[in-house]
């Protein structure tokens, strides 16, 4: 390995876990300490003498700790860009989508105006307030993963072998990050849909004697019982991906449990859509008017679902074991 390999890594391993405003200096600091170790050692082999500096320097980890001080914040310098780019994206560009969703389906409704901003401002805080909390929660939990994991004694000394084999490009867009935050969203959007046809009941069914009769468009007696291991299966989706962009990388126990949810989600849809138990039959009878929905449509249906689902839980893994 070069000097400004190795040298590099062990910096970036450093570094990265202090805030921003204290990584140019120590940088500089340690650079010229390692080099002036190697100097002085005037050893032969410069790269010899480079691993041998910093197996005496030690586990980048509780140096970086020393220089940061660990203060007692929730998320750390490492997670907080992350979290605020999330936070940006999710109050200026899905939390206004939220609420003109919500208010175009109250327009539809004919709605007065008081009704229509009382809802514009229910939504908002409402919504505004899950899509703080949770992401919060879940980069909380991947900062205390992380610091638990890097503070707890390994099985064996570290040495030089165990730095990373590159240093990361800051500039490189985390593709595997953005398709984690995707997949959360629409885990997000379809938990929403589910819950919010169940409360509000959007259909209009007009009965024989002229009344409107409001009714959810998934069948009712799915909440004594099938509709409740999709919801959680959902929820643990959702939470898992946010977790996976906090930390920056799947592990095999994220992996896991990620597998975990997505059996609790297709599994029992699947059998649903096998059985023909989605719809509400009023409703989709009302709907298809004097149109017949193929037994095939729903066997097709839960077969994608359940291969959809396999294809993500490989992605994880996969993930997983190349990070």
């Amino acid at each position: 390995m070069s000097k400004s390999s190795l040298t590099e890594r062990y910096v970036h391993e450093v570094i990265r876990r202090l805030p921003a405003e204290q990584r140019g200096d120590i940088a500089e600091e340690l650079r010229a300490t390692i080099a002036d170790m190697v100097e002085a050692r005037g050893a032969s082999d410069p790269s010899t003498a480079e691993r041998e500096v910093l197996v005496e320097m030690g586990d980048p980890v509780p140096l970086a700790l020393r220089f940061a001080d660990r203060p007692l914040v929730l998320i750390g310098p490492e997670l907080y860009p992350p979290y605020l780019r999330l936070m940006k994206l999710l109050l200026t560009t899905v939390l206004p989508l939220v609420v003109v969703l919500f208010v175009a389906l109250d327009v539809v409704d004919g709605k007065s105006l008081r009704q229509l901003v009382l809802t514009a401002v229910m939504v908002t805080v409402t919504a505004a307030a899950q899509m703080i909390a949770w992401p919060t929660v879940a980069f909380a939990v991947a900062q205390r993963t992380r610091y638990r994991n890097e503070t707890v004694v390994g099985g064996g000394t570290w040495t030089p072998e165990d730095l990373p084999d590159e240093v990361p490009d800051p500039h490189q867009t985390d593709r595997s990050g953005y398709f984690a935050f995707g997949s959360a969203m629409w885990s997000a959007l379809l938990l929403g849909v589910i819950v919010w046809q169940h409360i509000a009941m959007p259909y209009r069914f007009h009965s024989a004697d002229g009344s409107i009769r409001r009714m959810e468009v998934l069948e009712p007696s799915l909440w004594n019982g099938w509709i409740w291991p999709v919801v959680i299966g959902l929820g643990m989706l959702v939470a898992l991906d946010l977790i996976r962009v906090a930390a920056g990388n799947w592990t095999p126990l994220r992996a896991g449990w990620y597998a975990l949810g997505h059996a609790l989600f297709a599994l029992p849809l699947a059998w649903i859509l096998y059985r023909h138990m989605l719809f509400d039959p009023i409703v989709l009878d009302d709907f298809n008017g004097s149109l017949h929905t193929p037994d095939a449509f729903y066997t097709l249906t839960g077969a994608v679902v359940l291969l959809s689902s396999g294809h993500e839980v490989f992605r994880r893994f996969r993930d997983a074991r190349h990070p």
